[in-house]
């Protein structure tokens, strides 16, 4: 027979209760400010759910009524410093961290309401109601709240999608030598989402004190917790990663106040992170105003037992047994804030002239501009001056060197990062093979340990945190991701999240971050290692591309791209340029001009537009043609950045474009730059735009399959002898 030991997990799990004797201990002035903040989030929430009843909200409004207890309970041991994110249900944990903010001293149950409490009230209700006086100037709505001054780092719609950025602001705070925590904000459906579990594991490893706050509400839409799970304690989740775990009553404000007390002492002596499982309930269907029975998946009678738990009713009844409030003054209570909130609503909505009686609408002036849509989907570019700023064209030969592609590389962000204490690296295997997997860090963990960071194989969970820090703005992020094709392991982190984050927000979050992404054509690695992302990125909302084909180059438009508070992705190509020798410059500090192509070889008779690896192809095929070629490298690819001045000063002097790039057709660079192309310069053109791309496979293992799925110089040759 096998020998079997019981084993110990690495963390504790505990379920804490309260106790009479814990409402007995509880201070006065806590337990008012609980019951008052538990008023105004239901008050709010009622009338959100009366506007929704209406069509007065557009989208959807996820009330959290039932659940108010674990936004107050948890938020009330935080600082204003300290942060926080959330999901698509996220309004009561919004307010509960902005009223601890405009009024950190608490609440006094007989006291009027302070104008920054109305205003709280009035913002929040404005950005879901989609108007300009909200938060985010109505671009978020009710599932995208942000007031970072409050520490409230922005709601999601996306499940799970927030929980990576909380590990980031966490380990900021650390990193900072400050004692501030982070708590991200979910619920039971988003517990079994890679990106969740990825965090759990990643802030573990890091000892990052942010919180994993599970509101166990036991309903993913209608799928039941019990349905969804072999485990439905899913604070056990916390086990598996040595994680301090509590389970807790969600209904009790106190016993979630007490755990949170517990959980943030813990973080905030350098114990690393935590889980909380508040065990609660929300009264309402997935958004609506309608109750979950009325769509069949659970019964009035289960409904009932939950409300007969309401977290108010309980905070109040023990003000009351105590003494510290009547009866009459606790009824009062919840007359004024109802009173309050109607007062907030008639700022927002007006009668109907045109509608039944009783009906609303929304006060006309409250809209957004609507001609201001696109503002504010990047940064602004900055002031370069007292900078080095030049053209490759510009520097002497003493002022250059002959260097490896991939050297250069290394050497640049050597030099960002002993200049700059802010700037961080992550990425797997990038602190060890002597710089990575290719060389391209070497040197940094030797130099920077604290600040090189190599990450597990989770890119939901590192390109998340990037984010996150990058959001935080204390540091500058730059991921290196080893192959393109892991751009759809994340993307939920860096196209809903990172790439939309300042547009959705409002246009206030600067998200100033670098993802280094490897190109592997020509590598022999296959389908699944050798896209060219370029396409993929340009067609996405909120980055910029930079596209260095040489050492010299690569210098300039790295050094102006962190110079943006965008998130920038540099695309690096592995075989077709790691390797080859050029030149470089000795100084390290320069900057390439923002959004300017170059004029590779200038001609008159046809415009070859590429980047990368096959701008040299490009050159190579218009001296094997004879054609007069004029060949520009783009070097910015998003749409923002391209140099339209060059490529339309030398189309109205050709009249003939070919497109070219390495990759699949199917994820094409060149099919919206063809599109865009003919749309300015349609009166130019003598022909329609040629595009040379690879096949429609992607690259497979065979050398000849391999050869056969990219473009070469040959297919170039063939466009333009075909155009001209």
């Amino acid at each position: 027979m096998p020998k079997t030991t019981a084993l110990k997990p690495a963390a504790p799990w505990v379920e804490l209760k309260t106790t009479k004797a814990d409402w007995d201990a509880a201070d006065p002035a806590l337990l008012q400010t609980m019951l008052v903040q538990l008023h105004l989030i239901r008050a709010f929430e009622e009338y959100v759910l009366e506007l929704a009843g209406q069509k007065l909200i557009n989208g959807p409004a996820h009330s959290s009524i039932g659940q108010e207890g674990g936004a107050v309970g948890s938020a009330l041991p935080l600082v204003s410093a300290d942060q926080i994110n959330g999901s698509h249900r996220g309004h009561h944990q919004f307010l509960a961290k902005a009223f601890g903010h405009v009024q950190p001293a608490g609440f006094d149950a007989k006291a009027d309401f302070t104008p920054e409490v109305r205003d709280v009230l009035y913002r929040a209700l404005s950005e879901i109601a989609g108007l300009k006086d909200g938060y985010c100037g109505g671009r978020g709505g009710s599932m995208h709240l942000q007031w970072i001054d409050a520490g409230a780092m922005g709601t999601n719609a996306i499940v799970g999608g927030a929980v990576p950025f909380a590990v980031g602001f966490g380990w900021a705070d650390r990193h900072a030598g400050t004692d501030n925590v982070a708590i991200s904000y979910f619920g039971d459906g988003a517990v079994n989402i890679g990106s969740v579990l990825e965090s759990f594991n990643l802030s573990s490893a890091w000892d990052v004190p942010v919180s994993f706050f599970i509101e166990n509400n036991q309903y993913a839409v209608s799928t039941n917790v019990n349905e969804a799970t072999g485990e439905a304690r899913l604070s056990g989740r916390g086990l598996g990663f040595g994680i301090p775990s509590w389970r807790v009553d969600g209904q009790d404000t106190l016993a979630v106040y007490l755990a949170t007390q517990q959980a943030v002492e813990h973080m905030r002596a350098g114990g690393g992170p935590t889980i909380i499982e508040a065990d609660t309930y929300r009264y309402f269907h997935q958004n609506g105003p309608f109750p979950g029975s009325a769509f069949g998946y659970r019964t009035k009678e289960e409904e009932q037992s939950w409300r007969d738990r309401d977290p108010i009713l309980l905070v109040e009844s023990h003000l009351v047994r105590r003494g510290i409030l009547t009866a009459d003054e606790a009824k009062e209570l919840r007359t004024r804030v109802k009173s309050t909130m109607a007062e907030i609503g008639d700022r927002v909505v007006e009668a109907d002239p045109n509608g039944k009686p009783g009906s609303l609408r929304i006060r006309t002036e409250l809209w957004p501009d609507t001609s201001r849509i696109n503002e504010g989907i990047r940064g602004d570019i900055p002031s370069f001056e007292g900078l080095t700023v030049k053209n490759a064209s510009d520097f002497a030969e003493s002022e250059l060197r002959d260097a490896k592609f991939v050297d250069v590389i290394a050497e640049t962000m050597h030099r960002r990062m002993s200049q700059d204490d802010s700037i961080i690296t992550l990425g797997e295997d990038i602190h060890r093979l002597s710089g990575g997997s290719r060389g391209a860090t070497k040197g940094l963990a030797d130099d920077f340990p604290a600040r090189t960071l190599g990450t597990p194989i989770s890119e939901n969970a590192f390109t998340g945190f990037a984010g996150g820090v990058a959001m935080d703005g204390r540091y500058y992020p730059v991921i290196e991701l080893m192959y393109a094709d892991f751009l759809w392991v994340a993307a939920d982190q860096l196209f809903n999240q990172i790439g939309k984050a300042r547009h959705m927000f409002g246009g206030q979050s600067d998200m100033p971050l670098i993802m280094r992404i490897k190109i592997g054509t020509n590598t022999g690695y296959g389908s699944q290692h050798s896209m060219d992302p370029a396409g993929i990125l340009a067609t996405s909302v909120g980055w910029r591309i930079i596209a260095p084909s040489t050492p010299l180059d690569y210098v300039g438009l790295l050094n102006t791209a962190m110079r943006l508070k965008d998130p920038v992705a540099v695309l690096e190509h592995d075989a077709d340029l790691y390797k080859t020798v050029g030149k470089a410059p000795i100084d390290l500090d320069y900057l390439l001009p923002f959004g300017k192509a170059e004029i590779r070889r200038s001609g008159s008779e046809v415009t070859v537009i590429s980047y990368l690896s096959m701008v040299q192809r490009a050159l190579d095929a218009v001296e094997q043609t004879g054609v007069d070629g004029e060949v520009i490298d783009l070097r910015w690819l998003d749409k923002a950045s391209v140099d339209w001045d060059a490529i339309g000063e030398s189309i109205t002097k050709t009249n003939r474009v070919v497109i070219v790039e390495q990759g699949a057709a199917g994820t094409s660079y060149g099919g919206w730059l063809s599109d865009e192309i003919q749309r300015r310069y349609f009166d130019y053109l003598d022909a329609p735009v040629t595009r040379v791309s690879g096949s429609e496979s992607s690259p497979s293992i065979s050398k000849v399959l391999e050869a056969a799925a990219l473009a070469s110089t040959d297919d170039i040759v063939a466009a333009i002898r075909g155009i001209v």
